[in-house]
Order: C-alpha cells, then sequence, then structure tokens
C-alpha cells in the first residue's frame, strides 16, 4: 500500500500545508487573479475604472491571504465568504448527514449541475456539522489558468487528467487517480466528493455513468481482492443536490440546442463558475444518503443504488411542476412531495419566457426531467 502522498500522487493531491507559504506568495503575485476577483465583486462597475478596481482587489488580496499559513487557515477564510453568498443567493438546508460516522472517510458520489456550487454546498455542510472538510475532485479543463489551479488545490481540490493522447495514458492516469481515492478513504485522510458522471448534467437526468465506478475499482488487486471487497472499502454515499433555480439554465440551454456543434467560449466555464456563484438559486437541498454495502456489489448494482437514492431523495420544487405542466400543457399534480420554496409562479414563468424560443423548451426541460424522473420510479415501484 502507498505510504508517501506527497511523492506518490504529487501530481494531483491537493497542496500540503508546507507548501501554502508559497503558493499564497504566487496568488498575490498574480495580476490574472486579482482581475478576476475585482469582476466578480465590483460587477458592473467593474467597467467604469477596470485599474482602480484591480488595485483595490490586489490590495485586499494581500490583506485577506496574509495569515493563511496552512490549508485550515484558508479554508477558514472562504468559509464565511460562502456563507455571505449563500445568503445573498440561496435558501440552503441539508439532511442525512448525522448518520455518517464523522471519525470516518466516506466517498461521496454527486449529481452534478454546477460546476463550483455542487462541492462547494456538500463542504459547507460538512464544514458547519463538525466534519472534517472534504477533497474535491476536479477535472484539468478547469484548471487552465494557474492562479485557478492553485486556489482550488489550496482547497482540497485533487485533478482529474481528462486530455490525455491515448487509452494507454487514459488507463494509467485512471488507476493513480483510483489509488488516490483509496488510499485517501482507506486511510481516514479526509473524506472526498466526486461527480457521478464527467461533466454536468445538463438536461437535468441524473445518472451515473458505470465508467466512474469502474475507474474507482482500477485500484484492487485482482490476485487477492474480489471487486465486492473493494467497492465495499471505498464506503459510497450518493448525494444528492437540488436546486430550485438554475442560475445557468439559459446557457445551457443553448449548448443542448447547438448539440454536437456547439464550441465553448474562452473562458465560458469560469464564466459559468461566477455566474453559478452569484446567481439566483433560491431553495436549495443536499441530502446526504445511506452508505451502499453488500456481500456481492458490481458496477452495476452501484450504480443502480446510486442512481436510486439520487432519484428518490432529490427534492422536487415547483419550479420542476410548473416546468412540467407547461410542457405537458396540463394544470393536473402528480402524486409526489414537492416542496415550497422561493419562486412565484409569474416570476418563473417570465424567467423563462426571458429565454430565446428555440431553447425554452430545452430550457422547461431541465426543470421537468427530475419529475419525470421521479414519476418513472414511482410506476416501477408500483
Amino acid at each position: 500500500m502507498v505510504t508517501d502522498l506527497a511523492d506518490t500522487f504529487a501530481d494531483i493531491r491537493p497542496y500540503k500545508d508546507s507548501e501554502v507559504s508559497e503558493v499564497v506568495k504566487r496568488l498575490q503575485r498574480d495580476a490574472d487573479f486579482a482581475d478576476a476577483m475585482a469582476r466578480l465583486y465590483f460587477g458592473r462597475s467593474y467597467r467604469f475604472a477596470p485599474a482602480m478596481a484591480r488595485r483595490i482587489a490586489g490590495l485586499w488580496l494581500t490583506f485577506k491571504l496574509r495569515s493563511v499559513d496552512s490549508i485550515d487557515a484558508f479554508q477558514h477564510l472562504v468559509a464565511p465568504l460562502l456563507d455571505r453568498q449563500l445568503q445573498r443567493t440561496a435558501r440552503y438546508s441539508h439532511s442525512g448527514l448525522m448518520g455518517l460516522d464523522q471519525r470516518t472517510s466516506w466517498l461521496f458520489i454527486s449529481n452534478h449541475r454546477d460546476i463550483a456550487m455542487d462541492p462547494a454546498l456538500a463542504n459547507h455542510a460538512i464544514y458547519h456539522a463538525g466534519y472534517r472538510t472534504l477533497s474535491v475532485a476536479i477535472g484539468d479543463n478547469l484548471l487552465r489558468e494557474p492562479w485557478v489551479a492553485d486556489l482550488m488545490r489550496l482547497n482540497k481540490c485533487f485533478i482529474v487528467k481528462r486530455g490525455l493522447s491515448g487509452p494507454r495514458e487514459l488507463l494509467a492516469a485512471s488507476k493513480h487517480l483510483s489509488s488516490f481515492i483509496r488510499w485517501m478513504i482507506a486511510g481516514d485522510r479526509s473524506s472526498i466528493w466526486i461527480a457521478q458522471r464527467e461533466g454536468r448534467a445538463k438536461d437535468g437526468c441524473d445518472t451515473t455513468e458505470a465508467a466512474v465506478i469502474k475507474m474507482l475499482a482500477l485500484s484492487r488487486d485482482k490476485s487477492a481482492e474480489s471487486l465486492s471487497g473493494v467497492l465495499n472499502a471505498l464506503r459510497i454515499v450518493p448525494l444528492a443536490i437540488s436546486y430550485e433555480l438554475d442560475p445557468c439554465d439559459a446557457q445551457k440551454a443553448a449548448e443542448l440546442a447547438a448539440g454536437a456543434g456547439y464550441t465553448k467560449a474562452e473562458n465560458e466555464d469560469v464564466q459559468s463558475i461566477a455566474r453559478g456563484i452569484t446567481g439566483q438559486k433560491g431553495a436549495v437541498h443536499l441530502a446526504f444518503g445511506q452508505p451502499i454495502e453488500g456481500e456481492d456489489l458490481t458496477i452495476e448494482s452501484v450504480v443502480e443504488e446510486i442512481d436510486r437514492q439520487i432519484t428518490t431523495h432529490y427534492r422536487l420544487y415547483h419550479t420542476h411542476l410548473w416546468a412540467w405542466q407547461r410542457l405537458e400543457q396540463t394544470d393536473a399534480e402528480p402524486s409526489l412531495t414537492i416542496y415550497p420554496g422561493t419562486v412565484e409562479r409569474a416570476a418563473f414563468d417570465a424567467r423563462m419566457d426571458a429565454i430565446p424560443e428555440d431553447h425554452r423548451q430545452i430550457a422547461l426541460e431541465i426543470y421537468a426531467n427530475p419529475l419525470r424522473r421521479a414519476l418513472q420510479a414511482q410506476a416501477l415501484a408500483t
């Protein structure tokens, strides 16, 4: 078993405390980082005095980061910022955490709707419940800017390598990642957040990709371990994240409408991250599920159980119902639990009507699909 995290996983792991001071100095000198923070905090006002905004942001960053000398110190700095952002943009709640041992490391496999907010919200719940904060998987496609990579790895993110040239390189990287995750979980070093699929579920259909579970099992020693034993040892817990409003709904609808011909603009992912953080999300609920355990676990049975728990625990709001009603052209209300939210029907209709007509149906489907999946699950259960 691996014993030296720093040497073996240095290319993908989060930063260590001993590396923090140098990384912080690098961030304080990074003009692109200061510019990004100025745009985020000054919003539309930035364009009137960009140089002054960057200067103020640089001074603010130097002041804020001056005492950050460990990962915990950085996360203590970030936590109040997220608290304030949630107070402005969401009504937030969570359930299920108290059934999980705080001393144990868990592998949370989550549905994925928002690039940054999904793991941030999971970490927020974990942090305020008194658990150790999570290590979070992030694709290297999101780390093209050096300051973004530094910021993410300071916040306990580890890297998933995606832009690889061939199947051998992909297999080697997948085995490396699998070994890192196993090392973290087995040694109770940190709980981990990963998405159930590569990329966001832009259409609102939360389904687990079998390739994710197969990757996790690559750490198996086939001469000494069963597949079921490895899957049990990973302590997988499904996590369902429900948003009343999706700040990126119009952009997702435009991308889905374009299909395979869609080409991302430069810095589009960064813009999506900013929109997800600052945009209105309405009511948001995180439902932590039950550990997946069993004598005969398989890739297929784990995929099925993750999907079942996420569908079961996904909290439906009136925005999901209203979108379904518009698409089905009905006032009927299915026999599902619909939770009260923060959005009025007229405001939701106006939001949808503001989306270009050729994208509008897709936007409505983004909201309606979780309800459709709940109806399908209900039909199968009867």
